[in-house]
């Protein structure tokens, strides 16, 4: 009797949450607390980091069933077809809640409906009435492109260096369309890793700003934006969408979805549709991306020299990228005899309105009285369109 308690013990023991087998669970599950730490006390994009960092959580205790790895690997002929197709129907059959979650990633489906939320949130207006900060935009693309020659220079295949290279455009959902795309196999560090540094923003940008600019250029005022037509709004979204997908077919999809929420909300006639897409379908797709990006760091295959390589390469992107916009922003204010303010090209990554509030914040660091938000916009919007269409090119380059 008692043999076959301390058996029955031990069988428990053995299928609870103590029984962790590799040291790198803990590592992610330390990981994933100062996650939530930084989600909640710092505040650093909490809406993007606390859904991570749970999932993170959950892929790690073990015996819990809701997320498999090897459901995804195309070397699991019971889940993937010889052709490399994934069995959808199977992974529905046998798969956990985060299994099934994660298929909104690996489909391709969540990314494109973030961009329809953030089309409906955003004002083009600072874009259409300052053309000039689609150039900004642009230069601040310049980290993509940095990382991913880069990555090739360290080996790193052209499909994972493309993958590499998107996390300097500052653009989580972008970074996971691409990698979904290109190299599922790295998503969860590259989304982790785009997903993080856009979170701190307020904490890499300002030292890069400052490096570069000097104080007498982040004072410069700028003058007050005209006011923008209805028209304008309205004419907008549906002549970029136009022109990128005769350019660039690749970037249809995010484009398409990011000025079709701009229509939504600048038309006057779809009012429940636009509430729909910044809120209810913007939230729950947050959630669901979130959580099931978290899912995919399981510490045995995360913890990694690549991971590492790709989260310093992340970083380099990012610093590059920002450091790209301040100085062609330096370039216009020359060009203008000082009437644009260098800061605002930082914003020129396209994590809305992150980078146009670290752009305000910092001209106000230096002259209190200075408003720098709305220009700043003008990048910021920029830049979500700019690394769309890199993402178009990185596609249709590689894959």
């Amino acid at each position: 009797m008692l043999e076959k308690f301390t058996t029955t013990i031990a069988d428990l023991v053995s299928k609870s949450g103590f029984a962790l087998e590799y040291w790198q669970n803990y590592v992610m599950i330390a990981v994933a607390c100062f996650l939530f730490y930084l989600a909640i006390k710092k505040r650093f994009e909490p809406l993007l980091l606390l859904p991570i960092a749970f999932g993170m959580l959950l892929a790690n205790l073990p015996n819990a069933g809701i997320y498999h790895s090897e459901f995804f690997d195309p070397s699991n002929l019971d889940f993937w077809t010889a052709e490399g197709k994934l069995m959808v129907g199977e992974v529905l059959k046998h798969g956990g809640l985060l299994d099934i979650l994660y298929l909104g990633v690996k489909l391709g489906i969540y990314p494109p409906l973030i961009f329809l939320g953030i089309g409906a949130m955003t004002d083009f207006g600072p874009l259409i009435t300052n053309p000039k900060s689609f150039i900004l935009g642009a230069a601040a693309q310049l980290g993509i492109f940095i990382a991913f020659l880069g990555a090739l220079a360290l080996g790193m295949t052209p499909n994972v260096a493309g993958s590499i290279g998107i996390i300097g455009g500052a653009d989580g959902p972008t970074a996971i369309y691409v990698t979904s795309i290109l190299a599922p196999e790295k998503l969860g560090p590259i989304a982790v890793a785009a997903y993080s540094y856009m979170a701190l923003i307020p904490v890499i940008q300002p030292p890069v700003m400052r490096l570069l600019t000097t104080k007498k250029e982040r004072s410069i005022k700028m003058k007050q934006l005209r006011p923008v037509t209805k028209l304008e709004k309205i004419i907008f979204p549906v002549v970029v969408t136009i022109v990128v997908a005769l350019i660039l077919p690749d970037a249809a999809t995010l484009v398409g979805m990011l000025m079709l929420g701009n229509l939504l909300k600048e038309c006057g006639v779809t009012e429940r549709l636009s509430k729909t897409a910044t809120n209810e379908l913007m939230n729950i797709v947050t959630i669901f991306l979130g959580i099931s990006v978290g899912a995919t760091t399981n510490g045995v295959t995360f913890l990694t020299l690549d991971t590492l390589k790709i989260v310093a390469m992340g970083l380099a992107a990012f610093i590059c990228g920002t450091a790209g916009g301040v100085l062609f922003g330096k370039l216009m204010c020359w060009a203008t005899k000082g009437k644009i303010n260098p800061l605002i090209g930082a914003a020129g990554v396209s994590a809305v309105p992150m980078a146009a509030r670290v752009a305000q914040a910092e001209g106000q660091r230096e002259d209190p009285s200075n408003f720098l938000l709305m220009h700043a916009m003008g990048p910021n919007v920029a830049g979500v369109i700019g690394s769309a269409v890199a993402a178009g090119v990185l596609i249709s380059t590689l894959s």
